[in-house]
């Protein structure tokens, strides 16, 4: 790691936090995560075929992730260097593209929307706001529903959106965070466990929580810190207590960190009972001592903590950038 590295995160999180994803632009732009997903579309139809055996497609989705990995990181090399040799231009060029790739601003957006629907059109505002962001059934939703299924997204979206991608970029430069968003990417596109991806998407899926293990474990103490800045003290304590005491009822090895810290941040049950395509998935609920009413303020109070966890990151890069400057 390099101050140059952390001067650079840091105007790139400034940027998206002001900016976030302006949608004149990428309506006149492909964005960059779209020629990813085509990428991983090529090997998907190539090499995912119903002929072949479990074992056979397991490795042909190694080998979609890596070769796409490897790809990924050449192009992030190459870009560096050429950043590299543009001067002061070339920082700001790298800044614009870093924070292309983070998720600040249109998902604290994003999830204010269902607060808005909620107020605005009621019930049904709420359950077509929250459809845009989550991949559960609404339609099964009342409004706590709604509301903890946003609250949900945004503290899950926290670690992989926004944690994550600068984790690894301040690790690895633009290859760091290159392979991390293609492997996101492939993650969501063929790591799910429908009977089409189960095995060729397992790979992607098993390197993905890999990837994504240390942003998920640091995003606890970045929600403390959020909830101490807009909460309270006793806010940031719940917030690290219920993380290391309730993570495990999630059924993922990564999202059940930040939205148990989330839940004891606010004081609310999260997770529970829920819907996808028909499919009901029972899972306790995070947090049980907790409120088990959630309503529209609860996600107002959420994104006032996500916005003050980005902020503790983004202090907490600039620490690390004087450091690396003094010594």
């Amino acid at each position: 790691m390099t101050a140059e590295i952390f001067l650079i995160l840091i105007v790139a999180l400034i940027i998206d936090r002001l900016v976030g994803d302006p949608e004149w632009l990428w309506s006149r732009v492909t964005h960059p995560v779209v020629f990813f997903g085509k990428a991983i579309g090529v090997f998907d139809r190539a090499l995912n075929r119903g002929s072949a055996g479990a074992g056979a497609l397991k490795m042909r989705g190694l080998a979609t992730i890596l070769l796409l990995l490897m790809a990924s990181i050449v192009v992030g090399v190459v870009l560096n260097r050429l950043f590299g040799e543009l001067g002061a231009i070339g920082f700001l060029l790298e800044a614009f593209l870093v924070a292309v790739f983070l998720a600040q601003k249109s998902l604290g957006e994003h999830v204010m929307r269902v607060a808005e629907g909620l107020r605005r059109d009621g019930l049904e505002g709420g359950r077509t706001a929250v459809s845009m962001i989550v991949g559960r059934d609404p339609k099964t939703l009342d409004e706590p529903g709604v509301c903890r299924a946003a609250i949900e997204s945004l503290a899950e979206n926290f670690s992989d959106g926004v944690v994550a991608p600068a984790l690894w970029y301040a690790v690895a430069g633009l290859p760091g965070l290159f392979a991390y968003k293609m492997l996101n990417t492939a993650d969501s596109m063929i790591g799910h466990k429908s009977p089409k991806y189960l095995h060729f998407g397992w790979a992607s899926a098993r390197l993905d929580d890999l990837a994504n293990w240390p942003a998920a474990r640091l995003s606890i103490l970045l929600v403390a810190a959020g909830a101490r800045l807009y909460r309270s003290i006793e806010a940031a304590r719940n917030a690290i207590s219920v993380a290391l005491r309730d993570h495990g009822l999630h059924r993922s090895p990564n999202s059940g960190w930040p939205e148990a810290a989330m839940a004891g941040a606010l004081d609310i049950q999260l997770a529970g009972p829920r819907t996808y395509g028909g499919v009901r998935v029972d899972e306790p609920m995070i947090n049980e001592p907790g409120r088990s009413v959630a309503i529209p303020e609860d996600i107002d109070a959420a994104v006032s903590v996500f916005y003050g966890a980005c902020s503790a990151m983004t202090l907490a890069f600039a620490a690390a950038a004087l450091v690396a400057l003094l010594f």
